[in-house]
């Protein structure tokens, strides 16, 4: 069975976004950004709410933006590669190859889809990342925690419920970040 897989970058303080809905604090470099291509290029499907499928399909929709390095260019590959399915209740058409509109987040369709998928999926976005979370589809986090206090902002990690992880995988990277990678414990 495929795993869904949770990826987010966040402040130290848990925020993916500040309380201007900014994140273009993160500091990524090509080591960070290559690590990340790396974890997204065997993802045959994303999961993304409709404010994250708008902000990444410029990988596809924005050819200019791969063709600034060889770097950006694998990542927009790897983004295309993949199926697309964005959960929305008001986006009417999407932009990208490969990519479906649901209305609704249906935790036993994404049971299925990971029961007949061949390779692992992703899920973007922290409410559709909450509601995977709620459900327990969830069996791996891939967090990316950036050396900066935002202060306030959109959590990066599901509020108002409990779960507990094993850690599994560290790595330090040269501009601070940390990658953290978790399982859900029982799983």
């Amino acid at each position: 069975m495929a795993k869904l897989i949770y990826m987010n970058n966040m402040s130290l303080d848990g925020y993916m976004e500040d309380e201007r809905g900014a994140f273009a604090w993160f500091p990524i470099d090509d080591e960070v950004f290559a690590f990340q291509t790396e974890l997204v290029r065997p993802v045959g499907t994303f999961l993304y709410g409709r404010r994250l499928y708008e902000a990444m399909a410029v990988w596809e929709t924005d050819p200019a933006l791969a063709a600034k390095s060889d770097l950006m260019a694998g990542f927009a590959s790897a983004w295309q590669a993949a199926s697309k399915i964005v959960y929305s209740t008001t986006l009417t058409a999407v932009s990208t190859a490969d990519t479906r509109i649901e209305r609704r987040f249906d935790p036993s369709a994404v049971r299925g889809l990971k029961a007949a998928a061949s390779s692992d999926l992703m899920v973007g976005g922290a409410n559709l990342a909450a509601q995977a979370f709620d459900a327990g589809l969830i069996d791996e986090c891939e967090l990316f925690i950036l050396p900066i206090v935002v202060g306030g902002g959109r959590p990066g990690l599901p509020t108002g419920m409990r779960a507990e992880l094993e850690l599994i995988e560290e790595r330090r990277f040269r501009n601070g970040v940390v990658h953290l990678r978790y399982r859900p414990l029982g799983q």
